[in-house]
């Protein structure tokens, strides 16, 4: 099955290199127009200036016209939607044709100053071809059949200039016009020899990139599967654990009978760890969601301060039972951000969770809400461990943490600050700490402050209203 699919991708990206060459050959013709048009321009006015203008600017005029086709070409392409075969075919036709006007103008523009001038005097035409091809060579490897045209135009018009002189003077071996002609084959073979380097080094390029598109499309099918998997696994797993949770606690707390004292120990020992394995499986699964941008949030104006208390409530009873005092500070002013109620109850209810494991019994943990110009932000602070320098990236990594051996003290499932950090990312928030070993750790949440406008106010005002039992007011329109 893995040859199969590897195959597949293998087919589908071998079948698009048409379509990406002629891609990258519009790209670079529209990329490089000012560098020929400057190029024709300067040829033009010499030619213009030295021989005869009419013939140079009738030359002009047609390199012009070219320059046009190519740029409708250029926008047909960009706008081609791709994965059509025939559009393909019918592109490369347009390209040749326009290649085959091109070096056809070029060559005939390089012909009528050759022509003009006196024998073995034709150093600014061949320069001119010269610098022509070299360009080719350089800029038009993507598409090979019209970079071998127009190669082929430019070396019968190399070759012309000499033999003309040749057949007009019907010089000796051993004269000047000779010694034009063997250098200009070695001109051409340059060009070719420079075409083929180039040309090895973009299809080089090309091959990297297959390579690069090809993992890319494993992995990523890779990773599919695993978030299936996962997700599968932790749906699967969590059914069963939640009967057997659930009946744990029920023994427990002794609503079936009474647990004899020597089989406290162990009903405790499963009691934390059927909990332990349900907070992995959810995180678990938070992450899998996070990942796969299926995580839903739902962003509401709300009152940061009212979220913060609630979450603290909700861990009194643990820090009660393990003697750790909770202490709050909220302002005076308003504290209202654009969020998820219950995704900053999960983060809130994690950082407390955390400050409540690295703390021992007579600890204070101190929880604030601040209000700082038009930002909100929330700090939770322990007095525990701390946390040492650098370790940032192993607070906030995937099932990573600050003490990863055997024999750390605090249990987790290494999840829980990735997650969170992600939930603030999404809220256009921030997550930060400052820690000094064994003086505690201070965690930093920080929001942008909501602006409520007016339609929120008064629908807030009818709730208000509704929950001290008076009718929501109603707007009355006459005619209705």
């Amino acid at each position: 099955m893995a040859h199969d699919i590897h195959s597949k991708l293998e087919k589908n990206l071998a079948g698009d290199t048409r379509e990406r060459q002629l891609r990258h050959y519009v790209e670079i013709t529209k990329k490089l127009i000012w560098q020929r048009q400057a190029s024709f321009l300067a040829a033009m006015l010499l030619s213009a200036f030295y021989f005869d203008p009419v013939m140079a600017l009738m030359c002009y005029a047609g390199l012009l016209f070219t320059e046009v086709l190519d740029l409708v070409l250029t926008r047909r392409v960009r706008a081609w939607k791709g994965n059509d075969p025939v559009g393909a075919r019918r592109f490369l036709a347009w390209v040749m044709v326009n290649t085959a006007l091109s070096a056809s103008m070029i060559s005939v523009f390089v012909l009528l100053i050759a022509i003009q001038q006196k024998s073995g005097d034709h150093f600014m035409p061949l320069f001119f071809l010269f610098a022509a091809a070299l360009f080719a060579a350089m800029n038009n490897h993507q598409v090979v059949p019209s970079l071998v045209l127009r190669l082929a135009i430019y070396g019968v018009t190399f070759l012309t200039i000499p033999i003309l002189d040749i057949v007009r003077e019907k010089p000796t071996i051993d004269s000047y016009l000779w010694l034009e002609f063997f250098t200009v084959i070695f001109v051409l073979y340059f060009i070719v020899d420079c075409s083929f380097m180039f040309l090895k080094l973009y299809r080089k390029g090309l091959k990297q990139l297959h390579k690069i598109k090809l993992e890319h499309d494993r992995a990523k099918r890779a990773y599919e599967i695993k978030s299936q998997f996962l997700s599968t696994m932790s749906h699967e797993l969590r059914t069963p654990l939640t009967s057997i949770k659930f009946s744990l606690d029920l023994m427990d707390s002794g609503c079936v009978a009474k647990v004899p004292d020597d089989l406290k120990p162990i009903l405790d020992i499963a009691v934390k760890n059927s909990r332990r394995l349900a907070e992995l499986i959810n995180e678990t699964l938070d992450l899998q969601k996070i990942e796969s941008g299926e995580m839903v949030f739902r962003f509401q104006s709300l009152d940061i301060s009212r979220v913060v208390a609630e979450s603290v409530d909700a861990i009194m009873a643990q820090a009660n039972a393990e003697e750790i005092k909770v202490r709050t500070v909220f302002p005076e002013e308003d504290t209202l951000i654009n969020g998820d109620e219950a995704r900053i109850q999960q983060v809130l209810g994690n950082l407390l969770s955390n400050a409540l494991k690295f703390s021992q019994a007579g600890d204070v943990i101190t929880v604030t809400v601040q209000r700082q110009d038009h930002r909100v932000r929330v700090s939770v602070e322990d007095t525990g461990a701390g946390i040492p320098e650098n370790c940032e990236s192993q607070v906030f990594g995937r099932f990573s943490q600050v003490d990863s051996s055997d024999q750390r003290k605090v249990g987790g499932t290494g999840l829980g600050m990735n997650i969170s950090k992600r939930i603030i990312e999404r809220h256009n928030g921030t997550i930060h700490y400052k820690s000094r070993v064994g003086e505690g750790t201070t965690f930093f949440l920080e929001f942008d402050l909501h602006v409520p406008d007016r339609e929120e106010l008064e629908f807030e005002d009818e709730d208000e209203a509704a929950a001290d039992g008076r009718p929501r007011s109603m707007a009355f329109v006459p005619g209705e």
